[in-house]
């Protein structure tokens, strides 16, 4: 009987099932979106139940799809969005709010208030992390302070915390396990990555009793099993990961000095910085990449906030394209952006800035700007973000980057990927298979399992389709890059 890893992606805005075959083909894939709410301006949730009953959906589907059953599984892999909040009944298993999604910014204020009592050193020597709304932390706060009852039966124990992972996983285990991986937990503003627990003085701080979080474990183990009833048989689950570590682990950067960008709704680009977290100096937060075979990887992350979901604005709010993949077509139509600059910073910027109060700018314009030039702008400006913080890596690892690997759905935008090799100076290396995050899951469920031998043997699995190389003058590209930097600053601070 052959048999296949299953990957759960639960992403930002939709969940997919993916099956992949030993060499890390895909065999089937399905996906469903789930429902975004916006309550109030800046505030961003989402609905637990329908995220788990559409991902258990997507795996019934692409079952059906191959013709198999669940006996021909011989993992489950998950890889989740990360930070995003929910917290369930312990006995029900029902939330008792919605989730609370990463790009919330309803904890804004609080996260001022910590700095301006002095905890930002103590926050980023402990977790890595800059205080600020985006993690996880300040959302269990909100849920606790916010839902009537949800204090109470905190400290009687009726209630626990987890990222996607966690709650899929309760779910699946019909309610038996509850914990985490390294990579979810360092991403919580509650995790100290150095001792590698639960840090007290910050739970203290923040008055959250550390009996509703997770157990956190290694990033590939059997953690239990999936439930009979859903796939007609039990399925070890063999790995948990956040998105952009799995996407790490994916695109085989297992070693020190190894990176990737991963253009999704946001940008999230990680670097391999081995088995020791380097602090960053330059606006980058320090994260764990996953725990494997009784070792800990550390990585450096700069997040972009808004990537693709730049070009949907452009699709869908400026309605100057019909579709995503016009962008490429109509980038190309014009020589350059006529001086014009996007900055796409709709829910503030990540880093390296750091400023939750800058708004979206277009900045100028002339009356030679067309919709091609505004589609171009755009697309350039999440490569200069990204150059950004691919400088600030270099500057704070000490390590020169060969290469920079990327996968995500704008990545197949040529024009894009042509001006980001541009810009770094350095060759971008897309595989063949995008589905890199869903890869990294799967590829830590086969080592748990024995699938695969070691992280040689995955290496095999990699394949490049295409590596564009930069070929933009240098007093060009230092040009450019000045005039980013000037919009950058006209942006900054704009909701304060």
């Amino acid at each position: 009987m052959e048999k296949y890893i299953m990957a759960f992606d639960s992403g930002t805005s939709s969940v997919r099932t993916i099956i992949f075959d030993k060499k890390g083909q895909v065999k089937a894939v399905a996906q469903k979106e789930f429902n975004q709410f916006y309550p109030k301006s800046g505030w961003v949730e989402q609905d637990p139940n329908e995220i788990w009953s559409k991902q258990i959906g997507t795996a019934v589907e692409v079952i059906n799809q191959m013709g198999i059953s669940g006996e021909n599984i011989a993992a489950i892999g998950i890889t989740n969005q990360r930070e995003t909040t929910i917290i369930w009944d312990k006995n029900t298993g029902e939330p008792i709010y919605n989730a609370i999604g990463w790009q919330c910014r309803r904890t804004s204020h609080y996260c001022d208030e910590l700095k301006e009592k002095g905890y930002g050193d103590l926050f980023r020597e402990k977790t890595g992390l800059e205080i600020d709304a985006y993690f996880s932390a300040t959302k269990i706060k909100w849920i606790l302070d916010n839902v009537p009852g949800a204090r109470e039966k905190a400290e009687k124990g009726e209630i626990l915390f987890g990222t996607v992972d966690s709650f899929l996983i309760w779910k699946m285990t019909d309610k038996k396990v509850h914990i985490t991986d390294y990579s979810n937990a360092s991403r919580t503003m509650l995790y100290n990555i150095n001792d590698l627990c639960w840090d007290e003085e910050i739970l203290k701080i923040l008055d959250i009793p550390k009996n509703i979080l997770p157990e956190v474990r290694p990033s590939s183990e059997i953690y239990g099993y999936l439930s009979k009833r859903f796939l007609g048989s039990k399925v070890p689950i063999a790995s948990a990961i956040g998105d952009q570590q799995g996407a790490l682990f994916g695109q085989g950067c297992y070693e020190a000095g190894q990176a990737k960008n991963t253009y999704g709704t946001g940008a999230f680009l990680l670097m391999n910085t081995g088995t020791r977290p380097i602090q960053s100096k330059k606006g980058l937060v320090t994260t764990i990449a996953w725990g494997l075979d009784g070792k800990v990887t550390y990585a450096l992350e700069g997040s972009i906030f808004v990537a693709g979901s730049a070009i949907k604005w452009l699709r869908d709010q400026l309605r100057i394209i019909d579709m995503s993949d016009d962008t490429d077509y109509m980038a190309s139509k014009v020589a350059d952006t006529h001086d014009c600059y996007v900055v796409p910073a709709f829910t503030g910027l990540g880093a390296p800035y750091w400023d939750q109060y800058a708004r979206g700018a277009i900045l100028g314009l002339s009356q030679g700007v067309t919709k091609y030039h505004i589609v171009r702008a755009t697309l350039e400006s999440i490569a200069y973000l990204s150059y950004d913080i691919l400088k600030a890596m270099e500057e704070d690892s000490k390590i020169k980057l060969k290469s920079l690997r990327v996968d995500g759905g704008a990545a197949n935008n040529d024009f894009m990927m042509g001006f980001q090799a541009d810009l770094i100076n350095r060759p971008v290396e897309r595989p063949y298979c995008v589905e890199t995050t869903a890869l990294g899951a799967a590829k830590l469920a086969g080592l748990a399992l024995g699938f695969y031998d070691d992280l040689k043997d995955l290496e095999e699995n990699l394949a490049i389709e295409r590596t564009f190389q930069g070929n933009m003058e240098d007093d060009i590209r230092e040009e450019k890059i000045r005039k980013w930097h000037k919009a950058v600053k006209k942006s900054q601070g704009w909701a304060e």
